[in-house]
């Protein structure tokens, strides 16, 4: 009977630390696309002026 007095604070908190865990996953935006990670992996990325940029220098200092 004694352990009930050990176990029931323990669940207690356990609880309450997965409630708050829980909601600062919602405000600090975990949820907010959960596809698009799983879809980016299908689909090329297409390169941005930056990176072409980069691209374009680096074969331009190998041919130098």
């Amino acid at each position: 009977m004694s352990i009930i007095y050990i176990l029931i604070p323990i669940a207690i908190l356990l609880t309450a630390l997965g409630i708050y865990l829980f909601f600062w996953a919602v405000k600090s935006n975990q949820f907010d696309d959960l596809e698009k990670q799983g879809l980016s992996i299908l689909f090329e990325e297409k390169e941005t002026n930056k990176t072409a940029k980069d691209s374009k220098e680096t074969s331009q200092s190998k041919i130098d």
